[in-house]
């Protein structure tokens, strides 16, 4: 069987091994990425958010993803019976970059991966992870071609990127159940034909039609939109016919949205993801980091899992330079601390959101500008900015917020 010596393994070619990739290849390390699938493919995640700019940015990939013209993304809209909140990215507590994009993943990956190619990252597509061994940090690991040979890496360090593939958690039994409801999702693209001119035609909208329960509508610059469904496993389980038949009738919930998709066909057969949000025991081991959604992923409501596999890239891809440098690294502090204080964040804002908290003070009719500006920031990715209020006391003040604005609410009324 044949075997491969490189410094650093990464699994799987998304933004969060296509970042890991970019940053180590100019560092100097011999690197290999393994991917299942064939590029182009179909992948959920489809709205970034600013902070992920600055991991492109870092690793030299902004370039060639700002020739592709992807819809600009500068804000977002939540609208609910007929209320409407929106958030400006230049308006925001935390500095940073004030805009983003909404992308067909299938050509904003491709972008990136070809980008690392034409550098000479060695990518290997349609390859399948079926073992690993470890012996001490140093790893063996199994690779499956679609012919069915199979080959070995060994390598000084595993980036496992792979996504909902979640290869090491599933190889080294480390899921755990997440805290976060059990909901799931039901989408699609669709080809538009009445899509409004200017503004109205481009911005992402979180439709919420119950206090669990939202459509997404995402228009890309190529003319179709993503468009899908987010609510609990069983309300969603209780929509009869093919997934087809399912979001249809579900279409019919949006009084905003339902006449602009209505009689549109759908580009493919609606795809349904189930209990979405994911959990890991531990973030790292001997040899190896998790990153992105094969360690932690949250709901798709305020867009974060693509920051949070970029951010979580970037900061295992540093720290294993560091340590196949020679230097000292606290794994524990450095990374695993890290990045769960930043989902830590973004966890308070996605059960406050179901608990209606969050919501109450997104509708507020006399909310304070400056704390939709703190708000502004978390909803921009600016999670681990300990300035910011809302990140350092998120824990107690979004349940304290929302309990003065439901007061005066009632006083109103």
């Amino acid at each position: 069987m044949q075997n491969e010596n490189v410094d650093v393994l990464i699994i799987g070619a998304g933004p969060s091994g296509s970042v890991a990739a970019g940053y180590l290849h100019k560092q100097g390390l011999k690197v290999k990425v393994v991917e299942k699938n064939k590029f182009p493919r179909f992948v959920i995640g489809e709205s970034l958010l600013p902070r992920c700019m600055h991991h492109f940015e870092e690793v030299g990939l902004l370039d060639s993803l700002k020739a592709k013209e992807f819809e600009i993304k500068a804000g977002a809209r939540f609208m609910r019976d007929g209320q409407i909140c929106n958030f400006d990215f230049s308006k925001k507590h935390t500095s940073g970059w004030n805009w983003t994009w909404q992308v067909p993943r299938a050509d904003f990956d491709k972008t990136m991966t070809d980008a690392l190619e034409a550098r000479g990252v060695d990518i290997a597509f349609e390859q399948e992870v079926v073992d690993v061994n470890f012996e001490g940090s140093i790893s063996t690991t199994t690779i499956k071609a679609l012919d069915g040979k199979q080959s070995t890496v060994t390598a000084k360090y595993i980036i496992d990127s792979s996504g909902f593939g979640r290869v090491l958690p599933r190889l080294l039994d480390l899921d755990k159940p997440s805290e976060i409801p059990k909901h799931s999702s039901i989408f699609t693209h669709v080809k538009e034909t009445k899509r409004p001119e200017g503004h109205e035609g481009t911005i992402i909208t979180f439709d919420i039609v119950s206090l669990e329960t939202w459509l997404w509508v995402i228009p890309f610059s190529n003319g179709y939109t993503s468009i899908g469904y987010v609510g609990p496993t069983a309300y969603l389980e209780s929509f009869e016919g093919n997934t087809t038949q399912k979001l249809q009738e579900m279409m019919k919930l949006s009084n905003y949205y339902f006449d602009r998709f209505d009689g549109l066909d759908y580009a493919f057969e609606p795809k349904v993801i189930k209990n979405i949000a994911k959990s890991v025991k531990q973030m790292y081991g001997a040899g190896y980091a998790l990153t992105g959604n094969s360690a932690e992923f949250l709901d798709p409501v305020f867009s974060s899992g693509v920051t949070f596999a970029t951010e979580s890239a970037i900061t295992a891809a540093k720290l294993v330079a560091r340590e196949l440098n020679g230097e000292s690294v606290d794994w524990e502090v450095e990374y695993s601390d890290y990045i769960k204080s930043g989902v830590d964040v973004f966890s308070t804002y996605v059960k406050e959101w179901y608990t209606g908290n969050l919501q109450t003070i997104f509708f507020h009719e006399k909310g304070n500008p400056e704390i939709k500006r703190q708000i502004c920031a978390v909803l921009a990715g600016y999670v681990w900015d300990e300035t910011n209020p809302f990140v350092k006391n998120h824990h107690r003040l979004v349940k304290t917020v929302a309990h003065i604005a439901s007061m005066e609410q009632e006083s109103a009324g």
